[in-house]
């Protein structure tokens, strides 16, 4: 099966690019170092047509191209060609930036996505709009770090700035990328420490394994015209003053916790939502994600929609992972995704840089792909179900209605998900077979199993398990899964959740994060430690996903006190028995039959 257009759409993206002329040649970059207000000087390349032309500014810790050692054909600008080849030859102009403190820029990186980055974005944009191939328009897209760039450039409130499309990017680096219900996803902090500095440093050797960053034709940062190279090895020794992620993110084990050194430097100042109010309502935002894309960066995708509500606003969520290079549903066809993201980019900039006449206008704001039915979903806003299914995890072992007792589970410190998840992708990992299998008795989780469904159940948005449940120690880490298991047995990993029950507290979200799922405060003051022998109640949000469960099948839950393979144990060396209350349940928003 294929995630391609054809369902949900009034005019296909692959309709639409198939007659967008495309003839313009390709110039080839100019590269200079342009100085910041403060004197940094920052490698930027430039593809600039003749005449006044929107401009695509894309700013990237990964570098703008890579030099090549001698003979070697590949591709010299990896993580840019993609956005280059669909949108030079159909008449934009691309500036691409090496972020400060990466590449061949100079200067040093004092945050993950840091405020600095954001200044330098509003400091291109000026020199940008007073070259003469602008026309003074400007958009930026990318994935990921480029992605969260490009909320950071409309954030700026820079006039130019008309549109964004941030790709597979955090809304709230926190809770989306490295503390996702609280607990630190300490494999991701690691390998992303090896892959920064590796990159930051130009040492090739540790970046073995990390997919195209290990690609053995290419030699580092690529200097800028006329640069014999002492002004790039200039740059690099700079680097060796820049943060350490690993250090860096230990020190936010709170949603509003700052910098010792800083107290006003919480993680809203390296998130975009702390710049929500910022973004002007005329900026257009395309918000893209994956069911499979990491810890949450699908809710990122949706709270960016939802809080920017007096945007014009779309909202993209397929069947994919980190940056949406594989097809992540069980019944593809292929493992690269047949849907054109860069035909729908396209469109989206030629509708609001351009100025043309897309069809945009006339389509629904949300798309969402389905798995198991393999077709896109339209829908005027998010959620996109209305109606909801439940079942209670009972203590004899199934799903469905409620029942007196208790489930008792010590909770096994090996229990993990392996290396083949929706974590591995975001730090570089090439992964093409996610949950390439779930096993059909799991002895390091509790689980319950519904009885074979008598119709068709098909699910879209977030799942809510609310837990009554009793720990052993004052805190404790509940990982959820939701599976589909097929009358052959076969075991089918669908979505899952987690929280640190010191979080439990809930608030409204705030009006940087808007969102219609339960919204955990996880600050200090919220914190509170499990009481010992009482039972408490939480609420654990599952990601979202959108899932047709045939007639036939049956839901299982399962309940874990950690994932060994991905996340910090909590509490250290103890782990918690859980006992889990009968009347707990799990809340699965339901489409109507026919939807």
């Amino acid at each position: 099966m294929s995630d391609a257009d054809t369902s949900g759409w009034v005019v296909a993206p692959s309709r639409y690019i198939a007659r967008r002329e495309a003839g313009m040649a390709v110039p080839a970059p100019q590269s200079i170092y342009l100085p910041m207000p403060d004197g940094v000087r920052l490698a930027v390349d430039v593809y600039a047509h003749r005449g006044r032309r929107p401009t695509l500014l894309i700013a990237t810790p990964y570098y703008r191209r890579a030099a090549r050692v001698a003979g070697s054909a590949a591709e010299v600008a990896p993580n840019i060609a993609k956005y280059r080849d669909a949108f030079v030859p159909r008449g934009y102009n691309l500036v691409v930036v090496d972020v400060r403190g990466t590449g061949a820029s100079f200067g040093t990186r004092d945050s993950f996505r840091s405020p600095r980055e954001r200044a330098d974005l509003a400091a291109l944009a000026d020199w940008i709009v007073v070259q003469p191939w602008s026309d003074g328009r400007i958009g930026s897209t990318g994935i990921s770090y480029l992605g969260a760039a490009a909320d950071f450039l409309a954030s700026t409130g820079h006039k130019a700035v008309r549109a964004v499309a941030p790709i597979s990017a955090v809304w709230d680096t926190w809770r989306d990328n490295y503390w996702p219900g609280g607990i630190l996803l300490t494999a991701l902090v690691a390998t992303y420490e090896r892959l920064i500095r590796g990159l930051d440093l130009n040492r090739k050797e540790m970046l073995t394994g990390l997919g195209t960053f290990a690609e053995p034709d290419y030699a580092g940062p690529l200097p800028v015209d006329g640069d014999d190279g002492s002004l790039l090895a200039a740059a690099i020794a700079e680097h060796a003053g820049n943060f350490s992620q690993a250090r860096f993110m230990a020190e936010f084990p709170f949603r509003d916790s700052a910098l010792p050194y800083d107290a006003g430097f919480t993680p809203d100042a390296f998130s975009p939502c702390g710049y929500a109010d910022r973004i002007p309502a005329d900026v257009a935002v395309y918000s893209v994600g994956g069911w499979t894309d990491g810890a949450g960066y699908s809710n990122g995708a949706i709270s960016r929609f939802l809080t920017l509500a007096q945007n014009p606003r779309h909202l993209l969520i397929g069947p994919w992972d980190h940056g949406a290079r594989t097809n992540c549903s069980p019944w593809r066809g292929r493992v690269e995704p047949e849907f054109d993201m860069m035909a729908e980019l396209v469109r989206f900039f030629d509708h609001y840089l351009m100025e043309r006449d897309t069809g945009l206008d006339r389509e629904a704001p949300v798309h969402v792909f389905s798995q198991g039915d393999e077709r896109w979903l339209a829908a005027a806003d998010w959620p996109v179900a209305g109606g909801s299914a439940v079942f209670h995890l009972r203590p004899d072992g199934a799903l469905g209605e409620a029942a007196a007792g208790r489930t008792v589970h010590a909770t096994d410190p090996r229990a993990g998900t392996g290396d083949a998840t929706r974590y591995e992708r975001i730090a570089g990992l090439p992964v093409t077979h996610p949950y390439p299998s779930w096993p059909a008795e799991d002895a390091h989780r509790a689980s319950w199993t519904s009885l074979p469904l008598p119709e068709e159940m098909r699910l879209a948005g977030h799942g809510v398990v609310e837990l009554t449940v009793e720990s052993s120690e004052p805190d404790a880490a509940i990982f959820l899964y939701l599976l589909d298991v097929a009358p052959d047995g076969t075991v089918r990993y669908v979505t899952e959740g987690m929280l640190r029950a010191l979080h439990r507290a809930e608030i409204e979200p705030p009006a940087n994060q808007r969102a219609t799922w339960p919204w955990h405060a996880a600050t200090r003051a919220k914190a509170a430690p499990m009481p010992k022998g009482q039972p408490v109640e939480m609420r654990v949000v599952l990601l979202p996903v959108a899932w047709r469960f045939p007639a036939g099948h049956r839901l299982r839950v399962s309940l874990a006190g950690g994932d060994a393979d991905h996340a910090m144990a909590i509490p250290y060396g103890r782990p918690p028995v859980l006992t889990v209350d009968g009347v707990s349940r799990v809340v699965l928003p339901v489409m109507a039959t026919g939807a």
